[in-house]
């Protein structure tokens, strides 16, 4: 589906409404692990915990195309290494599209590592990381996901910290076809989260629990063939609505990202030269700004 088709598509949905953010109880299904998630607080909370059996996980019982999703989430306290605690969006298949948020557990004293990507027709290997700015496991933190035609981005706390634009023109896949459920987990990647692998779960420190609070959206809920945009957090869903439809970065967002990226990068596949010896992705040599 071309840009220009997806947005008259937008042009013309239905803008629904409803009166309160998403509440656990009623708006997600837990998927695996059921004995180690826990729905609490009336559907406001959730935790997924992780011990040597299973780890645990929920998503969303409506898919979307495109939109504004946010979950506050606190992470593992002490030492996590070896967990992967996740916050995101995916189709189904082989040719899956995909939006990650991954969250590296490490060990105690050690910070979290926030580890992006991005997947369209099933492809990947996108992978940005970086270190929060801030504990993640002594208080709650908002995770956003922007994904509109034009581009997907990446926030903790509002503040920009990728950006994926759209550059079909130049043959790179963009995810604007399928439509995605959210989802959040915990599980056990010790055989690459943790120092790619080296430091492996401490299973004595069991169960390993991550808590998922305020899950809102302001989305185009897919169903039959066809989507319909719609906001669980405002009663004035069309201002909210045109604004993540072609949301951008202003100039005093470009600054925030560019602070994240300088001060916080990890990793970025885009300057892994080693790993691209034919050509970096065709992306990699495009603006990051675009409007």
């Amino acid at each position: 589906m071309s840009s220009s088709v997806v947005l008259l598509v937008l042009m013309f949905m239905t803008i629904l409404m409803a009166a309160s953010a998403e509440n656990f109880n009623r708006d997600v299904e837990i998927y695996f692990g059921n004995e180690n998630a826990n729905i609490l607080d009336d559907g406001k909370l959730c935790t997924l915990s992780l011990d040597n059996t299973t780890g645990s996980g929920f998503q969303s019982k409506n898919n979307y195309l495109f939109g504004r999703f946010d979950m506050h989430i606190k992470l593992v306290p002490g030492n996590s290494a070896g967990t992967v605690a996740t916050y995101y969006l995916s189709s189904q298949g082989a040719t899956h599209d995909e939006i990650d948020f991954e969250f590296l557990g490490n060990v105690s004293g050690q910070p979290y590592i926030i580890h992006t990507n991005i997947y369209s027709q099933g492809k990947g290997n996108r992978e940005q990381q970086l270190y929060p700015w801030f504990d993640p496991t002594t208080s709650f933190h908002k995770y956003t996901v922007i994904w509109n035609p034009q581009r997907i981005i990446w926030m903790v706390d509002e503040t920009p910290i990728r950006v994926f634009n759209n550059n079909e023109a130049i043959g790179v896949p963009f995810p604007n076809s399928q439509a995605m459920n959210v989802y959040s987990s915990i599980w056990c990647g010790d055989d690459w989260a943790t120092e790619g692998g080296r430091v492996k779960t401490d299973w004595s420190q069991a169960p390993f629990t991550a808590s998922f609070s305020d899950f809102e959206l302001e989305a185009c809920e897919y169903s039959s063939g066809s989507s319909s945009c719609a906001s669980s957090q405002s009663t004035n869903s069309t201002t909210n609505a045109e604004a993540w439809q072609t949301q951008a970065l202003d100039s005093e967002d470009q600054e925030k990202l560019q602070w994240v990226q300088d001060n916080c990068m990890v990793y970025d596949y885009c300057t892994d030269y080693s790993r691209f010896p034919e050509g970096m992705p065709a992306e990699c040599n495009q603006p990051r700004f675009q409007q």
